[in-house]
């Protein structure tokens, strides 16, 4: 079983929360995918994986990185044994934006924090974190129930979708992250 571990879900200069990152956890194997100051994963990871190598936390990252003696993050697949992490293009106005379909035997998970529309590969996972900034909440939430999606988690949440969130708002379909919320697959 992988546990999968929000470390932050907020944009890349939100006030209010850490820049959306994830922790997959298979066995003793490590692999983060994004983050930045403050969720950036811990040092002990096998990989760094981001979905935007020219993304507005870059020096954050490498410099981060550096200090603390991890892997420079990268867009790259990752594999050991059943655990495969791979990145696919995402409809997105820059160029090279990838998302990461994470796959353990027959279940999957996707990481797509940026995008403008929600990739069809994404079609029956079990678990879809999605951006919230920047994209259509209503829309990304009828997009995943089309693609068969059975849980869908929204991240890194912008200004409007933390003033839905603060009014007590829940998306059409799917939930609100949470900064340490923990999820299996």
């Amino acid at each position: 079983m992988a546990r999968l571990m929000l470390l932050g879900i907020g944009t890349a200069r939100s006030p209010r929360f850490a820049p959306a990152g994830l922790l997959v956890e298979y066995g003793h194997t490590r692999v983060g995918l994004d983050g930045g100051p403050g969720s950036e994963p811990p040092e002990n990871v096998h990989a760094w994986l981001v979905t935007d190598e020219q993304g507005p936390l870059r020096a954050d990252l490498h410099r981060i990185a550096h200090e603390s003696g991890m892997l420079e993050p990268a867009v790259a697949p990752y594999c050991h044994g059943t655990l495969h992490v791979d990145p696919l293009p995402v409809a997105h106005p820059r160029a090279g934006v990838h998302g990461y379909k994470i796959t353990r035997g027959h279940r999957a998970a996707v990481w797509a924090p940026e995008f403008v529309k929600l990739p069809d590969w994404a079609e029956g996972a079990d678990l879809v974190f999605a951006g919230a900034d920047g994209c259509d909440v209503e829309e990304t939430a009828e997009a995943a129930r089309r693609l068969g999606v059975r849980r869908l988690v929204f991240v890194r949440l912008g200004d409007e979708a933390c003033a839905a969130m603060d009014a007590g708002e829940i998306p059409p379909f799917g939930e609100w992250g949470e900064e340490g919320g923990q999820y299996r697959m």
